[in-house]
């Protein structure tokens, strides 16, 4: 018997013993599926879009739950609904505050700021005043991160939002200067009014500014767990998204 007689018959017998019982018939190949379950306790799942409704919400409330994601960010309209599904979990509650220009009067935001704990959020992503960091005012919007630092208390941790996509390389430096110095628990990078995706190159830089004393958030085109892992790798400790289903399950 020649080799390719040899072959021929070792193939038969895999498929054979495959349950595939011809010798043309080639077995099926079955992929790692790319599920992450493990990034869960990194995700803060997304369900901030304009067209968001009350029964959406409530679905993806569960979802959060079942995958035990960090928390779910939910507008302040729907905080309290949130809350409720989720009291029973360690899912947490976040909610935007002046979100997405900071250009509320002050008042405005730590009224929303209260009533957003009052309903049961335990995590705030508060809009950075962009108008007043834009007009060369940073200490003015370093005094309203503090006011609103304030008025959240220690009942819930902040997160100053740094629209980075909008100011220039001494904005973005003195920004993350008064965020370090705030003592505000997270920066979050975000290019909500840019559109530009999460990238590692962001995170390094923001984390050579704010050092070790402020935690890092980033959001913004993260839809596959490769991805999240490229960048809590580079130096995140969190991420936001809309994805967060996709990347734990693979599907």
């Amino acid at each position: 018997m020649d080799v390719n007689e040899i072959v021929a018959k070792v193939r038969k017998e895999v498929l054979e013993q495959m349950g595939k019982g011809h010798a043309n018939e080639k077995p099926q190949v079955h992929f790692f599926s790319g599920a992450a379950p493990e990034l869960a306790k990194f995700i803060e799942h997304s369900v901030l879009n304009p067209d968001m409704t009350r029964e959406k919400v409530r679905a993806e409330c569960l979802l959060a739950k079942q995958h035990k994601f960090i928390n779910i960010c939910v507008t302040p309209y729907f905080v309290r609904e949130a809350a409720e599904i989720l009291k029973a979990c360690n899912v947490g509650i976040c909610a935007p505050v002046g979100f997405p220009h900071g250009a509320a009067s002050t008042a405005a935001k730590i009224c929303e700021i209260k009533e957003c704990i009052a309903d049961g959020a335990t995590e705030l992503d508060v809009s950075l005043n962009l108008v007043a960091i834009k007009s060369g005012e940073i200490d003015e919007a370093g005094r309203e991160l503090k006011l609103m630092m304030d008025a959240a208390g220690h009942r819930a941790r902040v997160k100053a939002i740094y629209e980075q996509g909008l100011l220039n390389d001494a904005e973005k430096k003195a920004t993350l200067e008064m965020i370090k110095n705030s003592g505000v628990d997270y920066v979050k990078i975000s290019n909500a009014l840019t559109g530009k995706a999460a990238c590692t190159e962001d995170v390094k830089f923001v984390r050579s500014i704010v050092g070790g004393s402020v935690k890092i958030k980033i959001d913004g085109g993260i839809r596959t767990a490769a991805k999240a892992r490229e960048i809590l790798d580079s130096g995140a400790d969190r991420i936001g998204c809309s994805a967060s289903v996709k990347i734990v399950t693979g599907e």
